[in-house]
């Protein structure tokens, strides 16, 4: 609990102490209505004394039709027509029920703020045998760090020296740590566990992962969901709309009708005033975005708007790039395929041989698969390498040529092979004009990538699609195997813009189109969908720039729970929304007709605000499944 709420409850304790002794004094001891003013105005004025200052205050800078105007109009009339009991109740009431708000209000922005644990305050730069403190900020670019046992990585970069432990879980949400060696990447804002670590900044500091996320956190609350702008604006006309009712409804009654009571009408309007107040509204639904942002963002899900959330809510078509966002964008020895004669040894030990002359990513896979079965062949006898851009790598080992690559490659040396379609990439291997055998590469599908379009397809997503730049087989092969509906191949980004116009024209009612992307060439395709999920963890800078909501790890599951979230937080939001109305409307008709009493107008105001806030705080407790 914050100073703030301290002082408040201990305002609200104190005050409920003089409103005890003033009931005891004017039923028990029955003293003189002089006295009981006394105590009831101390006991007023110590509960919500600075709710009478603001309301003051607010009216000298023209702000006049809020909560506290209200608040204080109605009990400072009650006292005028002899209701002490009631009015200092009416201000008690609205007191702890703006200590529940702030302690709802606390805990929601703490599930968002807790993110903000995550800057790093310090950097510790190698410079010779020395090491020296700075702030991350003066780090450049190349300068070695070191981390101990319990620092903070401050910026993004590569392991140079060391092994250890990191705790990566306040960014993606993860709680299982992650181990860390030589050649492995570090992002900022993760927790070093054990060992000492070197490493290489990567990244100055603007441009890491934790000054990326800090800027989203603090920038969450600007983009309001239109649900909320709406109460924004109903609160605006509704409140001169329910005072001007209150008025007319103390004075008009009283002249006109015969026999009249005024203090009867005037009591009548200023339950009308303490009824009228929007609070349960105007709280309760922004409170409730609040809830779902910060639920979210426990879960690796940083949201850049409610706005966003909202949208995200009424998903109905899911686009996906492929490379890095349904599969890892890393590649695999998936088969071989042997020539007669040839043992799966030889062939791969001649491509290793001959990809280790290179450092394109398909040949460190052959040789990571040729490490991992048979270990690394010796290649101090590989003489003559030449590396042919777009088609491969030709060598001499022991006096033979040798060959790994294309098509083309063997078409170039004369060997002859037999052409296939496979989804993947297809590596050739020749020694002395000889085909000894196929490497089927293969870029590898995500272990969720199947599950999260069963998930959206059960959460009412009507169709999914795949947007791509690769070959249109491949393409199809991993759309079958996740279970896509529609594929677009062989896509340059202005195509895949394109295809998203087509697509967005399909939408039908409230329904929105979202993408999911993590590559440079997905920027704007990204800015371009009504909702667009960048993958933070290891996309690129541009994409999660463009990004509406940025998923920390990379797992195509979390756009299915985003939608629940979402779902959850609007059905939390349209809950608040008609209960507190429905009451007020129900409770204003009993006030007008004389019914409803003062203790029935703090129900309906404070009563109702209490509820819609504690349905609110749902929105922020959410489980993997939700």
């Amino acid at each position: 609990m914050t100073k703030k709420m301290k002082k408040r409850l201990y305002r609200i304790l104190t005050g409920m102490g003089l409103f005890v002794v003033g009931l005891l004094c004017d039923h028990i001891f029955h003293l003189s209505d002089n006295i009981l003013l006394v105590i009831f105005l101390a006991a007023y004025f110590v509960a919500g004394g600075d709710v009478v200052q603001k309301a003051a205050g607010n009216i000298r800078n023209g702000q006049v039709m809020d909560e506290n105007f209200l608040m204080t109009l109605a009990t400072v009339g009650a006292f005028f027509v002899g209701e002490y009991p009631e009015a200092v109740a009416v201000m008690l009431f609205y007191q702890v029920g703006e200590l529940f708000q702030s302690y709802a209000v606390n805990r929601s922005r703490e599930s968002i703020s807790d993110l903000m644990d995550i800057y790093p305050e310090y950097a510790n730069v190698k410079a010779g045998d020395e090491i020296k403190t700075v702030s991350p900020e003066e780090v450049q670019v190349g300068d070695i760090l070191v981390l101990h046992a319990g620092d903070r990585i401050p910026l993004d970069g590569t392991v140079v020296k060391g092994s250890s432990t990191v705790d990566t879980k306040a960014l993606t949400g993860e709680p299982v740590p992650k181990d860390v060696a030589e050649g492995d990447t570090l992002i900022s804002g993760c927790i070093n566990l054990n060992g000492v670590l070197e490493m290489r900044a990567d990244k100055a500091y603007e441009d890491s992962t934790v000054a990326r996320i800090l800027e989203l956190v603090e920038n969450q609350g600007d983009k309001k969901a239109k649900t909320e702008q709406f109460i924004t604006r109903f609160a605006r006309y509704y409140t001169p709309v329910v005072v001007i009712c209150a008025v007319l409804l103390a004075l008009i009654p009283s002249l006109v009708l015969p026999d009249h009571n005024w203090q009867d009408w005037l009591y009548r309007g200023l339950s009308f005033l303490v009824i009228s107040c929007p609070c349960a509204l105007v709280i309760s639904v922004p409170l409730s975005f609040f809830g779902g942002l910060g639920g979210a963002s426990r879960q690796g899900i940083l949201v850049k708007g409610s706005n966003y959330l909202e949208a995200a809510a009424n998903g109905q078509i899911a686009v996906f790039d492929k490379t890095g966002t349904l599969t890892m964008g890393t590649f695999q020895v998936e088969n071989c395929r042997l020539a007669e004669g040839i043992e799966e040894k030889e062939l791969l030990e001649t491509a290793a041989l001959c990809e280790g002359l290179s450092n394109h990513p398909i040949g460190q896979c052959i040789l990571n698969d040729c490490e991992r079965k048979y270990g690394l062949p010796d290649s101090a006898d590989v003489t003559e390498g030449n590396e042919q851009a777009g088609y491969g790598i030709t060598a001499r080992y022991k006096g033979a040529a040798i060959a790994a690559g294309n098509r083309k490659l063997m078409d170039r040396l004369g060997v002859r092979i037999e052409p296939e379609e496979y989804a993947g990439t297809l590596v050739y291997v020749a020694r002395d004009g000889r085909y000894m055998g196929t490497i089927y590469v293969a870029d590898v599908v995500k272990k969720d990538a199947a599950e999260a379009i069963r998930q959206l397809k059960a959460a009412g997503v009507k169709k999914t699609v795949m947007l791509t730049g690769d070959q249109q087989f491949s393409g199809e092969k991993v759309a079958k195997e996740v279970g896509v509906d529609q594929v677009y191949a062989q896509l340059l980004p202005a195509d895949k813009v394109d295809r998203m116009e087509q697509l967005m024209k399909e939408r039908t009612g409230k329904g929105t189109v979202l993408y999911v992307g993590d590559g440079i060439n997905d920027a704007p395709v990204l800015a371009g969908a009504d909702v667009g999920f960048a993958m933070g963890a290891m996309g690129a800078d541009a994409a999660i720039e463009a990004a509406d909501i940025v998923i920390m790890k990379d797992e195509p599951v979390k756009v299915a729970q985003t939608i629940r979230i979402a779902r959850r937080t609007m059905s939390i939001v349209w809950q608040n929304i008609i209960f507190a109305i429905g009451v007020k409307i129900l409770v204003l008709i009993l006030a007008a007709l004389g019914i409803a009493n003062m203790w029935m107008a703090v129900f309906a105001d404070v009563g109702v605000a209490v509820i819609a806030i504690c349905n609110a705080m749902r929105a922020m407790y959410v489980g993997k499944t939700v």
